[in-house]
């Protein structure tokens, strides 16, 4: 397996420049998450790493190799797109086995890969069925199995999951989690989902227009975000960013506050409010409040909470989870 090097890299669509001179190490064995909205670049980043898009200035090197103007095949890696792409005409042996055959790998080489890949994504049961008769799920794991194979320096992922329903995607998530494990190998992988990124990364990389706003383990982010978009965007559901008198008197432009990191009362609290929407959901309580002096906020309480729309509650902050960002771009705690 190898590290990813990226220095400077630079691209743009003629007159218009979508990632801006972005430099960013992805460690050897590491399973690295680039995330962000639709529209950040995170995907264009992945194919400039693949070869599929041209680097318009900079350089990336796999494993101490340069490959910034290689051909995709020369550069060592394997990539798994949103799309299964199975040729529907040949069974999952011959899917996964295809493109070693294409390189007229000997056929004992590619049955003893093939078998390999089968045992580590558990589709031994499966290598004489054709794709009709599979899953989602285990058409997905067939193309990951065909980039197993090719016992790539680094795996390439570009949103594999979104085609999948919501309980697939989460068992495949584990799977993934797991995958990576067992292969010990360097992984990158886009999606737009912060779940997604939380769950399966050791290292994530949140982007926003093409420009790289923070790096770092999951629960780092979580807990120093290093500006309201990154706030934002990592947590279900999301930070409450509040703006105005509140974050003034505590000299910030910005006090960020997690849902569950307000506590709540029927009595007394920093901050009153009236209930718009309460979710139920077992596990959990979430509720959309309308604040008289913070605006709209989200609470998240532990388990079954008697909270019902139109009531007023009282909230109250936790020391030491409020997050002050200043125009300086500086954060506190408070």
């Amino acid at each position: 397996m190898a590290e990813v090097q990226i220095t400077g890299v630079n691209k743009t669509f003629g007159t218009v420049e979508v990632i801006p001179n972005l430099s960013l190490t992805v460690p050897n064995r590491s399973f690295s998450v680039l995330v962000g909205p639709s529209g950040c670049g995170k995907s264009t980043l992945l194919r400039m790493i693949a070869g599929l898009e041209e680097v318009s200035a900079g350089s990336i090197t796999i494993g101490g190799e340069d490959v910034t103007h290689a051909e995709p095949s020369d550069r060592g890696i394997a990539m798994v797109f949103q799309s299964y792409a199975l040729y529907p005409h040949m069974t999952v042996r011959q899917n996964i086995g295809f493109g070693l055959k294409l390189a007229k790998t000997p056929k004992a080489e590619i049955d003893a890969r093939v078998d390999e890949a089968a045992e580590i994504l558990q589709l031994g049961p499966l290598l004489d069925r054709k794709p009709k008769q599979l899953s989602g799920g285990q058409r997905q794991r067939v193309a990951i199995g065909r980039s197993i194979v090719r016992k790539p320096k680094v795996f390439l992922f570009d949103e594999p999951l979104s085609n999948l329903d919501a309980a697939l995607r989460t068992q495949m998530r584990v799977e993934l989690a797991e995958l990576h494990s067992k292969l010990d190998a360097t992984m990158i992988y886009v999606t737009h989902d912060q779940v997604e990124a939380m769950t399966m990364a050791d290292q994530i990389v949140i982007m926003k227009a093409g420009i790289i706003q923070q790096v770092g383990r999951p629960m780092d982010l979580y807990n120093a975000p290093d500006n309201p978009f990154v706030a934002g965007f990592i947590g279900s559901p999301k930070m409450n960013l509040i703006e105005g008198p509140i974050a003034a008197e505590k000299g910030a432009k910005v006090l960020g506050v997690r849902p569950e990191h307000i506590d709540v009362s029927p009595d007394a609290g920093a901050w009153k409010g009236r209930l718009r929407h309460v979710e139920h959901l077992g596990s959990d309580t979430v509720a959309y409040v309308e604040a008289e002096q913070a605006g709209s906020l989200t609470v998240r309480v532990p388990g079954e909470v008697n909270m019902n729309a139109g009531d007023d509650i009282f909230m109250t902050p936790r020391a030491g989870s409020i997050h002050l960002f200043a125009d300086d771009g500086s954060v506190t705690r408070a």
